[in-house]
């Protein structure tokens, strides 16, 4: 086999691998809050034990109540709920992760009242306070960490305001584990080629 040949058969399964990677499915359970149902028009709050994946304090639902639209689905969560503690509001969720590997987050946010609304977002050691949302439509917040445990954790806390009953809407949240990108597997097709270069001079 000519040099050119290897090099060509080495070119074709690198960009394989990229064509043959499988979608990753999310990691977050119930992340656009569709459950429990809400009737269309309304909004309802819940013990986060009643709101399938999710933890903390209670959850206010709603479903295209006072002219708000969900971002995805029918459905979204005011962060802000109905008291239960009278201090900040934090709802969570925990999943299995690889130590090591990069996680893909993102979800969409607005703000019900005012736009100094804000709250704080942790995870596997990433910490954020997102106070740019406004009431005029959601934002999206598209980013990414790496896992330093077996078990992560994903948590909102209500900042502004901390413990009133309006505020921070949350809706479409996403974990997944990151794939290659078609920029990496270039980087790793190069390399590759490289290595065949090196072999076969």
């Amino acid at each position: 086999m000519s040099l050119f040949s290897r090099l060509t058969t080495i070119s074709v399964l690198s960009v394989s691998v990229f064509i043959a990677a499988p979608a990753s499915a999310n990691l977050i359970q119930n992340g656009g809050f569709e459950q429990p149902d809400v009737k269309a028009g309304t909004w309802k709050y819940f013990a986060s034990s009643n709101v399938a994946g999710w933890e903390g304090s209670n959850i206010e639902i709603w479903d295209s109540y006072n002219g708000v639209v969900a971002f995805e689905g029918a459905q979204h969560a005011e962060l802000n709920a109905h008291p239960s503690s009278g201090g900040a509001f934090s709802i969570f969720q925990s999943f299995s992760t690889t130590v090591g590997k990069w996680y893909d987050l993102s979800f969409a946010y607005r703000a019900r009242q005012s736009n100094k609304e804000s709250f704080a977002v942790d995870v596997a050691g990433l910490s954020l306070t997102l106070d740019d949302h406004t009431t005029n439509g959601w934002s999206i917040y598209d980013g990414g960490f790496l896992a330093i445990s077996d078990f992560s954790t994903l948590r909102f806390t209500s900042i502004f305001p901390e413990t009133g009953t309006v505020g921070n809407f949350i809706d479409d949240v996403s974990v997944i584990a990151s794939v290659p990108t078609p920029a990496s597997l270039g980087l790793v097709v190069l390399g590759l080629l490289g290595f065949g270069l090196r072999r076969f001079k």
